[in-house]
């Protein structure tokens, strides 16, 4: 009954069927992975994308959440005796969290408050007299409650209890605390002001020293800096709404009358706002707007790190990776197609040392012993003088050149992942390993290294973590799954992330590769020591064997379908093969012939354009880039100069673009088009080459801005 309740809202917000949301939850339930619900089992949630799937799996623990509150509400109040058939019928119908706890709230354990201390001095029969407002003698019948034994020696005081009471009365009552909440959320504004003797060391938060916005217009990056700003003790932050449109909307609520009961009812109105209600509903917009503020910053670096893992990879190549440097050197590694290391040494060409007859020559060596097609140069300290270096090395042989991103590598070469890769070599070897790799297939290595430290986000600190690393591993496992596993040559961490594997079976299945040699067949995989029927039902797909003897253990095909293939080829008169090979024979084929109760057209279809392309690799291909040789610092830059970039990171108010001068660019999202721009990534993606124009360069500073306008489809040079 539960399930069918959570189906239902869950299928009413998201506008889908019933029956799809339900298969939906029914899968999630029994650990089918998101991937594998999105691309195996169409037919049973009308083809939903991973997006819709999770926005179910989310909001279904948000309403478990919520039902476990319910009950423990529920609990509460029969262990009080206070539950009523009535307060029971409120609690059960409440729809969110907010209402719900607003309904618990008088009834709530609380500390010692005013009103609580009133009520003890006896004083609740009075704050009811008052708060009816059919009386104007107040005084004389405050009078009847002076009691200097219980604390009540004047009138005064006894109407000043009273009015305690009846303040609190109106914070906890539903529908004030309802109208109140939608007032903050519709015109409440974020304050911002500089913490007294706190303006110099708070310089980068000078913009905030004295701001005022729109809570619910403030964008995710301004909540997050002023947050961030509160939190390093240089800002204080409100939320504040009109207090007289505030008192307006709880007289309509609460007042009845025109007499002294009336008046001392609007003063407990104020004194309720000012001590109770507005700090209350605050600390709420405060949450709610940092909530909201994180989800935004955590889908923009969710997607630039979708966009960075799915970036085109170079492939199979023998690589040269060079880790730059001055003092220290340049380390100098040596791929082979695989990725393994075959040699490694250090050369110095930069000041001071300057051995750059030196250098040319041994590079020029390697390239040549080590049959080398590319060259990859980290982006960091000494890259660009690096760069200009090796193209003007002449080989004996084509070899491409190009700098490749280093952000994380040094984490990576820290990491136990890299002393358990190549526990005898220094951080400096594996870092100019990962930069190689990473060139290769960006996907494969950047799996290895902690995503917040990769650096293609906003304020990735200071969002909810928990809430960040689930949706980075979303994306990681969306991305991996997406482009399938070579399993005889994945590492450990890349199979981490394949659909039904996770840390213990990428161990097993490396130890069963290292004790067995390749896996031939997917049939080998159950030979793996925990790889049981689900684990194989969920991974199996998306693992892939390059040589395997049946096409099919080379593609995206499940093996719960290749039986249907097998029926098309007996349809044929052929082989499985020669579906692969002849698209005359695919041509032939009528999918409706083959449709049954567990496989339907969407499958039938993916099917069809599998056989068309087993095992595609879903990343577009390789380009090449090169910075303008001309520029190689930031005093080279001159406002009204093109130049072609490199989009390093996207953000909500615009691209930070690499020139090569060691410092990034920003186009700030006003500059991004020659129209009106919600979202940066409507025009333009990670990685992407682009022409941009330099509008300033603060040098002091150390920063550019830059335009794309009138010639952001412009293709870079």
């Amino acid at each position: 009954m539960i399930q069918e309740k959570y189906t239902g809202i869950i299928a009413a917000e998201l506008n889908v069927a019933a029956s799809f949301i339900q298969n939906t939850i029914n899968l999630l339930e029994s650990g089918a992975t998101i991937p594998f619900i999105a691309r195996y089992r169409k037919e049973m949630t009308g083809s939903m994308d991973e997006l819709v799937i999770a926005q179910v799996r989310d909001r279904l623990v948000q309403l478990k959440e919520l039902d476990s509150r319910r009950a423990a509400i529920i609990k509460s109040l029969t262990e009080q005796e206070k539950l009523t058939a009535e307060l029971e019928l409120a609690v059960n119908g409440a729809a969110t969290m907010a209402e719900l706890e607003d309904i618990y709230l008088p009834y709530k354990q609380k500390r010692k408050t005013r009103a609580g201390i009133a009520r003890e001095k006896g004083l609740e029969p009075l704050a009811n007299i008052i708060f009816s407002q059919r009386f104007d003698d107040v005084e004389l019948r405050a009078g009847k409650f002076i009691d200097p034994e219980k604390g009540v020696a004047t009138i005064h005081d006894a109407i000043q209890g009273a009015c305690d009471i009846i303040a609190e009365m109106v914070n906890e009552d539903i529908l004030a605390r309802k109208r109140i909440r939608q007032l903050f959320q519709k015109d409440s504004a974020v304050n911002a002001r500089v913490v007294k003797g706190k303006e110099q060391e708070g310089i980068n938060f000078e913009m905030y020293f004295d701001y005022h916005e729109s809570l619910h217009k403030a964008p995710s990056h301004r909540l997050l800096a002023m947050f961030r700003g509160e939190n390093e003790g240089f800002l204080r932050l409100s939320v504040d709404v009109e207090e007289e449109q505030a008192h307006e909307i709880l007289h309509r609520i609460f007042v009845r009358g025109n007499n002294a009961s009336s008046g001392l009812v609007k003063s407990a109105i104020a004194d309720s706002c000012k001590r109770l209600l507005f700090p209350s509903i605050e600390t709420e917009m405060r949450q709610w707007a940092k909530e909201r503020a994180d989800s935004e910053a955590i889908r923009v670096f969710a997607e630039n790190m979708r966009q960075l893992l799915l970036a085109p990879p170079l492939g199979q190549k023998n690589v040269l990776a060079i880790d730059p440097g001055f003092r220290s050197g340049c380390k100098i590694v040596c791929l082979d197609r695989q990725g393994k290391l075959v040699h490694n040494e250090t050369i110095y060409p930069h000041p001071p040392q300057n051995e750059v007859k030196e250098a040319i020559h041994k590079i020029k060596s390697l390239v040549n012993a080590y049959k080398i097609e590319a060259i990859a140069i980290g982006n960091g300290t000494g890259g660009r003088e690096t760069e200009r270096l090796i193209h003007a090395i002449g080989f004996d042989r084509d070899v491409i050149a190009l700098a490749v991103n280093e952000s994380g590598a040094s984490v990576y070469s820290a990491s136990a992942v890299a002393r358990k890769e190549f526990p005898d070599y220094d951080v400096t070897v594996r870092g100019a390993v990962s930069i190689g790799r990473r060139l290769m297939d960006p996907l494969a290595e950047l799996v290895k290294i902690d995503p917040k430290s990769i650096g293609v986000g906003q304020y990735q600190h200071d969002v909810n973590q928990h809430a960040l690393m689930k949706s980075l591993d979303d994306t990681v496992m969306s991305c991996v799954n997406k482009v399938g596993v070579e399993v005889n040559t994945a590492s450990e961490e890349l199979l981490t992330y394949v659909s039904g594997l996770g840390p213990v079976l990428a161990k097993n299945i490396l130890a069963w590769r290292n004790e067995n040699g390749p896996f031939k067949s997917r049939k080998d995989f159950k030979s793996v020591t925990r790889f049981g029927d689900k684990a194989f039902e969920q991974a199996a797909g998306f693992l892939r064997i390059r040589d395997a003897g049946n096409p099919l253990d080379r593609s995206s095909v499940h093996p719960e379908s290749y039986p249907v293939v097998d029926q098309m080829a007996k349809k044929l008169n052929c082989s499985v093969d020669d579906l692969v090979t002849s698209a005359e024979l695919r041509s032939k084929i009528r999918l409706e012939e083959f449709t049954s109760e567990k496989t339907g057209m969407p499958t039938l279809n993916d099917i069809m354009a599998e056989l068309a392309k087993p095992g595609r690799d879903p990343r577009q291909q390789f380009e090449m880039f090169e910075f303008d040789k001309n520029i190689h610092t930031i005093h080279d830059l001159y406002k009204g100069l093109r130049i072609p970039g490199i989009i390093t990171n996207i953000t909500n108010f615009g691209v930070f673009v690499d020139l090569g001068v060691h410092q990034d660019g920003l186009v700030h999202i006003s500059q991004l088009a020659d129209r009106y721009v919600r979202d940066p990534n409507e025009v333009v993606k990670l990685n992407q080459k682009v022409m941009v124009e330099v509008l300033e360069v603060d040098l002091e500073r150390k920063r550019i801005q830059l335009t794309m306008k009138d010639q952001h489809t412009k293709p870079a040079v």
